[in-house]
């Protein structure tokens, strides 16, 4: 552009941003390690929801497709594919919820507690890749942090 002095570093406006609109900057954040952990997942074969899915499953036993969207903050219309996938690979089943004849509670199997530990040899290096640049202080303080934010 005519007349315009180019910034000396034209890198340094979002560290700025990003002091003044800590909104802004997690979202970026957010976006970039949600992409990482897509990728790295769908490396060693789940994705993350369905990680995510499996392991609540394996944590808190059976639960209805609701109680898992609710609780791991997944879209309903999301967590249908992702039960759907899971059932279809034969990690999960879906049963009626002897509680509520209505309702079908999705089961871990046998062979989606197996891909759950596969799954999670691989998480901390993928932690520790992602989030190099933070000490372990840090990385406390940050999970502290978020974990207050979503309360």
């Amino acid at each position: 552009m005519p007349g315009r002095t180019p910034d000396p570093d034209p890198t340094a406006y979002f560290p700025k941003l990003a002091a003044e609109r800590p909104d802004i900057a997690l979202c970026r954040a957010s976006a970039a390690v949600a992409r990482a952990a897509e990728s790295a997942a769908r490396e060693h074969g789940l994705g993350v929801g369905q990680h995510l899915v499996l392991k609540m499953l394996a944590a808190v036993g059976p639960r209805s497709q609701q109680e898992l969207s609710t609780e791991l903050r997944i879209d309903r219309s999301v967590m249908v594919g992702i039960a759907d996938e899971l059932e279809q690979s034969g990690y999960v089943r879906r049963e009626r919820d002897p509680a509520d004849r209505r309702a079908y509670a999705v089961t871990l199997t046998t062979a989606g507690r197996r891909a759950l530990t596969k799954a999670e040899k691989h998480i901390p290096d993928f932690l520790e890749r992602t989030f190099a640049t933070l000490t372990a202080a840090e990385r406390e303080q940050l999970a502290s942090l978020l974990g207050k934010l979503l309360g």
